[in-house]
């Protein structure tokens, strides 16, 4: 196979999956006829090809997908009328505190927050796919250790933890969580945000602030 008929195989694969691809997935694509070396080489051209136009193609955690641009969403927003999910501070708070703080318990949590955590917050969480149980702490009743997954990361559309917003003087302040909040509620291509746990969020304190629980 030339390199023009593989660059047509890998853009067709790569706009037709539901989910990001991997290189292995590339190879496989192959049967391992084209290298990762090749695979580099193609999805770079494939990234010149498609840089001025409204869709993108983009490296996230789990590996390489077409999405669309940011400033595309008010225009791809009036296909779907209704206001995107809004999730609440709790939740968001929650979220950026194993991000940023992870591995963490519950109980870390709560020290951070200076609230009770909500079981059903952790749970909604770990149903989105955005967090896990990656093992437990050699303490007292070896509480659960809470880490972020790849899938949060492809929501954000990051490729590693080291690219979310940076923190000013340790705090998970108002802009970071907007920040997230956004990532999270971009649409990609085909696809716009669930409604799930939609709510308008509270005024409260940052992360350390005290918030009652949804």
């Amino acid at each position: 196979m030339n390199t023009t008929d593989a660059k047509r195989v890998l853009e067709t694969a790569l706009i037709c999956s539901p989910q990001a691809m991997s290189l292995r997935d590339m190879e496989v694509l192959f049967e391992a006829s084209v290298g990762a070396d090749t695979l580099k080489r193609l999805l770079a051209d494939l990234q010149d090809e498609w840089s001025g136009r409204g869709v993108q193609l983009v490296k996230v955690a789990s590996g390489w997908r077409f999405q669309s641009r940011p400033e595309m969403r008010p225009y791809l927003d009036r296909l779907n009328p209704e206001k995107p999910p809004k999730y609440t501070r709790a939740t968001l708070e929650t979220l950026a505190i194993i991000a940023y703080r992870q591995p963490v318990t519950r109980g870390d949590m709560e020290d951070i927050r200076g609230v009770t955590i909500n079981s059903l917050l952790l749970k909604q969480l770990e149903d989105r796919g955005w967090v896990e149980v990656i093992g437990h702490r050699e303490t007292v009743g070896r509480p659960a250790l809470y880490a972020t997954t790849r899938q949060f990361l492809d929501d954000l559309g990051l490729q590693s933890l080291d690219q979310l917003p940076t923190l000013d003087a340790g705090v998970v302040d108002d802009a970071v969580l907007e920040q997230i909040e956004f990532g999270l509620t971009e649409p990609t291509p085909g696809e716009f945000a669930q409604d799930e746990a939609s709510v308008v969020p509270q005024s409260a304190h940052p992360v350390t602030g005290q918030i009652a629980e949804p």
